[in-house]
């Protein structure tokens, strides 16, 4: 049984296919002369900057995280630094970079390492698994690349070029498909040997760098790719096919009233957001859903004079916020809101804020 007569039977055990060396072979060999060698977390055993890396790069492109990563390290050299951080100061570095929950889940998974394991990250992907905010692609990344272990990692583009080498066409939206095609990752992994702790580091980081650089979502370059001989969707001219997904997140749409409450020195209005939500942990300028509840919040400080900015839309990934920015001019003991505070120019730089707040006060 050949893989790719497998692989296009979706209904066919995991258990009962056959590895293939081919894949896991080409792959080292590829990334031995042309992987990719120019970033930062790349061509390292330090388990703190693989997992860094891995949790900045989800759905953030790579010129994005070059410079985020570079000065976290700067501020935060090792996972004891990190952990012995305020959420603000991890805030505050994260801040532009979106999602940011996972700066929230980096922190406490920092203070567990160095509560539970003496500050020494876990060297099997099982065990990292149980750390907050670590999943299984993550887990096994590091468990490859740090420690040699024998375990596939499944991000968006490994699971590209996996699933169109072996022609793999379930639905990935389904839970049951996306178990199978992590068995048939397992399946391709290189084969037991000394230097297998070698072969896995340049095979993992292959697979990754196959997929960014080659194998892309749109327009793969398959005639610099050293799977095109045996890859199933190069076969059959399809590559666009793979892999399907095909259930869609709705995206949304919200608007947001902000109020820039400053005094006349120059002391803004700002409040940490509640979680859960939008923005959650980071400072705010005060929100309201609608200009009726802005006007209202007012009207105890004698209904001041506002001033209407242009709007403008911020694009998340599944919802679009319109922002609509109002200026007022208060005095310094007046309380804005229920919770939050006025802050003078020199904290703003030290605090948390979303990018588009950012650009508001110019910081």
């Amino acid at each position: 049984m050949t893989l790719q007569s497998a692989s296009l039977s979706p209904s066919l055990s995991a258990t009962e296919l056959v590895s293939d060396p081919f894949l896991a072979q080409e792959v080292v060999q590829w990334h031995m002369r042309f992987g990719r060698r120019n970033m930062p977390w790349q061509n390292t055993l330090n388990p703190y900057h693989v997992w860094l890396s891995e949790v900045m790069l989800q759905q953030t492109q790579v010129a994005t995280v070059h410079g985020y990563f570079v000065r976290f390290v700067a501020r935060f050299p090792d996972v004891a630094a990190l952990a012995q951080a305020s959420l603000d100061d991890v805030f505050c570095l994260w801040s532009g970079l979106g999602y940011y929950s996972r700066a929230k889940n980096l922190h406490q998974c920092a203070q567990y390492i160095v509560q539970g394991y003496d500050g020494v990250f876990p060297q099997t992907a099982r065990q990292l698994q149980t750390l907050p905010g670590i999943g299984r692609s993550t887990a096994s990344a590091i468990a490859s690349l740090c420690f040699g272990e024998r375990v596939a990692i499944l991000d968006g583009n490994v699971r590209r070029v996996l699933a169109r080498f072996i022609g793999f066409d379930a639905d990935l939206a389904q839970a049951a498909n996306e178990r199978r095609l992590w068995d048939l990752a397992t399946h391709q992994l290189p084969a037991e040997g000394e230097d297998l702790p070698d072969r896995m580091a340049h095979y993992t980081q292959g697979m990754m760098d196959l997929g960014a650089t080659v194998c892309h979502a749109r327009r793969p370059d398959c005639g610099a790719c050293p799977l095109a001989q045996r890859c199933v969707a190069c076969k059959l001219g399809q590559p666009d096919h793979y892999p399907v997904k095909t259930r869609k997140i709705k995206r949304g749409q919200q608007s947001i009233w902000l109020l820039y409450a400053a005094t006349h020195d120059g002391y803004v209005w700002l409040r940490q957001r509640p979680a859960p939500g939008v923005w959650a942990g980071l400072y705010c300028l005060a929100w309201f859903d609608d200009m009726h509840a802005l006007q209202s919040a007012l009207v105890e400080h004698g209904s001041p004079s506002l001033h209407i900015e242009p709007a403008f839309r911020h694009v998340l990934t599944h919802k679009d916020l319109d922002l609509h920015p109002v200026r007022v001019q208060l005095a310094r003991d007046v309380k804005v809101t229920a919770d939050g505070a006025w802050f003078e120019p020199e904290r703003w730089q030290g605090l948390g804020m979303p990018a588009p707040i950012k650009k508001m006060l110019n910081v």
